[in-house]
């Protein structure tokens, strides 16, 4: 079913997230993300044509630096120019992420790190900020379209991360419309996303004829009230994490005798006499107590 292909989907009311009042460091992040031309694509409308999407996953191609596609029966073409037409993405700017200054990534890893000590680019998220690891989780799914986990930040989303939060212009258009006609790409086999982006692209074409529309479940709609969500439960992973140290277990205290030092009254020990009965079988069973020793281990 077509709703498979929002499971990677993650899309941003902006004008929720911005009126956050608790949280001036996401709002920040939001406003930051905004400046950057990306508000068109992330916070498009949540939409869903089912039919129209599965006959798109099914029948587009690459042709011509173009994706085509058919859909209610017409043949409709997407190109580079319309993508950022209706998403008002930017045109210029950096393509290959790699060149995104030295001394900014070295910059970033302080600046996006929990603690304010450098983390590496490829790390896990848990050591960033809270509003970073959510930036990681919109690119992750939106923007770079990956499946799976996402408890570790790629190189590639650190530059992204980077180039982001110092304002860098970075071509989204060529960058974007890229990802897209990967996703067409049968040899490639990458993730399905951009859900609602494509149906809006289909639904600008005046040849194209859409059918009922469903809304995106709440869940892939990122508000101020799903941020909060995000931060308590970010928190209450930091917190397990931390208890879950070495050297943070209880210590538990020996059950052996303690080792007497001579100023203690001498115990005379009662030895002990028992009784064998004697067992009719000519076989004798020997009974062995195993008693298992249960060790501890810190995480």
């Amino acid at each position: 079913m077509a709703s498979s292909y929002i499971s990677n989907a993650l899309q941003i009311n902006f004008d929720s997230v911005l009126e956050i009042t608790d949280n001036a460091e996401m709002v920040s992040m939001f406003k930051t993300l905004e400046s950057t031309g990306l508000r068109g694509f992330l916070g498009c409308p949540s939409v869903l044509y089912e039919r129209e999407l599965e006959q798109f996953f099914d029948t587009a191609m690459v042709k011509d630096g173009d994706i085509t596609c058919e859909v209610s029966g017409k043949v409709v073409v997407l190109s580079e120019d319309r993508f950022a037409g209706v998403f008002g993405l930017p045109t210029e700017g950096l393509v290959n992420l790699s060149e995104v200054p030295k001394d900014l990534v070295y910059d970033a890893r302080s600046i996006f790190s929990q603690s304010g000590e450098p983390i590496s680019t490829y790390d896990k998220k848990r050591l960033m900020k809270y509003e970073y690891r959510l930036l990681n989780d919109i690119l992750a799914k939106s923007v770079t379209v990956k499946a799976g986990s996402f408890d570790v930040v790629t190189h590639e989303r650190f530059l992204m991360m980077t180039a982001i939060h110092f304002g860098i212009q970075v071509n989204w258009s060529k960058i974007l419309f890229g990802v897209l006609k990967e996703m067409v790409d049968k040899t490639l086999k990458k993730a399905k996303g951009c859900a609602a982006q494509i149906c809006i692209l289909l639904k600008s074409d005046p040849t194209a004829t859409m059918g009922e529309a469903t809304t995106f479940p709440h869940l892939k709609i990122i508000s101020a009230k799903t941020v909060k969500t995000y931060v308590a439960t970010n928190k209450t992973i930091d917190a397990r994490g931390k208890a879950d140290e070495p050297g943070v277990a209880k210590i538990s205290r020996s059950k052996k005798r303690p080792i007497a030092t001579g100023d203690e009254p001498a115990v005379t020990k009662k030895k002990r006499t028992s009784k064998r009965k004697a067992s009719s079988s000519k076989e004798n069973m020997n009974i062995v107590c195993c008693i298992g020793s249960h060790s501890s281990s810190n995480l």
